[in-house]
């Protein structure tokens, strides 16, 4: 949707934040939240600001949603600022209203917050060089580091159950059986390939509920377009997109970043032998990820990191197979079998870490520490 000046004026009049405004651009009308930037004119300089929508029909609970942003990054801030750094540039500020709010709700009940904006640096939405993927996984080691002594049990679980995967298994089921969609019968030969690694899905849960993994703060979207790249260095240097913030675990968020940024393909990539995971691109994320996070993790987690690769594509595919069952009510679909080609995808990557599981966990032993 067009956003204009008029209705962004009326979204600052409720902060207190220096400077006149000069006008906004758009930085990203998103899946989830729109997102834009907006410039004041101090005088003396001009300062940018995020303002960013919440889809409160994804988030539902607003305040819930604040309170673990809000949190978090307060707490990474004094982190940062103890050790020297500049939490500006690494790490999100929320800011408030004049009543002191972390968000505000306009008359026609959108609701808005406004963030610090990182100058000077960049997002990525594709790997362009291994390195890029490093650094990716230097700047989330470096925030599972620096929140491995949070308090994880005090943050909202923003989505219950997000990487349940006993409960994605279970819902599996529910639509095997409901074949709402009427289409099982096309897809035996992906049901028989999820039905049989049933197993795989109580292995983490079991593990935490054994108090043998810690419950951990997660990003639980780590993509390689969610970190900000500094323009001089190339570093990563600041993590944002952090409305999944919630208790989990760490190997959840190692497991999606392969699942998306290892994958020799696109996610709905049609031809399944061109799918594969790239060892190269394993390698340099695992030796940013334990660079950067090593030390705070247990070596229980380290163990499961090559496992949680396999498990995040199983259940994302498990996930993109149900909702083909259910007749597309999830995902957003550009044509009919958009969703069994994904999961196809998915499972077709599950296979080939299968295959090479062995020659990733030589990898991760050596980046160990």
């Amino acid at each position: 949707m067009a956003i204009s000046d008029s209705f962004v004026k009326e979204i600052l009049n409720a902060y207190d934040l220096p400077g006149t405004y000069t006008g906004h651009r758009v930085l990203n009308y998103g899946h989830i939240n729109d997102t834009l930037v907006v410039e004041l004119d101090e005088g003396d300089k001009v300062t940018g600001y995020i303002l960013q929508r919440i889809n409160t029909n994804v988030f539902k609970n607003a305040e819930e949603l604040m309170e673990n942003i809000e949190s978090v990054t307060s707490f990474l801030a004094e982190k940062i600022r103890n050790n020297g750094g500049d939490p500006d540039r690494e790490t999100l500020t929320v800011f408030h209203t004049k009543d002191g709010k972390s968000y505000h709700i306009c008359e026609n009940n959108d609701c808005w917050r406004i963030y610090n904006y990182v100058s000077h640096a960049h997002s990525l939405q594709f790997i362009e060089d291994p390195e890029d993927f490093r650094k990716s996984g230097e700047a989330f080691g470096k925030f599972q580091c620096m929140l491995s002594d949070y308090p994880s049990e005090t943050l909202h679980e923003t989505i219950p159950d997000f990487h349940n995967t006993v409960s994605r298994f279970s819902a599996l089921l529910t639509a095997i059986e409901q074949n709402l969609s009427g289409r099982k019968d096309n897809v035996k030969e992906e049901i028989e390939f999820a039905l049989q690694r049933e197993k795989d899905t109580h292995i983490l849960v079991d593990l935490l509920e054994k108090g043998k993994l810690p419950l951990r703060v997660t990003h639980n979207d780590t993509k390689l377009n969610n970190v900000m790249f500094d323009d001089d260095t190339g570093d990563g240097i600041c993590v944002v997109d952090l409305d999944t913030v919630m208790p989990g675990l760490s190997l959840y968020d190692f497991g999606d970043s392969i699942r998306f940024g290892a994958n020799t393909a696109s996610e709905d990539e049609k031809d399944v032998s061109k799918v594969s995971l790239d060892l190269g691109l394993y390698e340099a994320y695992v030796k940013g990820y334990l660079g950067a996070a090593g030390e705070s993790l247990t070596e229980e987690e380290i163990k499961y990191l090559p496992f949680s690769a396999k498990l995040m594509t199983y259940e994302c595919g498990i996930r993109f197979l149900s909702d083909y069952l259910n007749g597309d009510t999830y995902f957003h679909t550009d044509y009919p079998e958009h969703n069994l080609v994904r999961a196809r995808t998915q499972f077709a990557l599950v296979a080939d870490i299968e295959r090479k599981y062995d020659e990733m966990c030589k990898i991760t032993m050596k980046y160990a520490k």
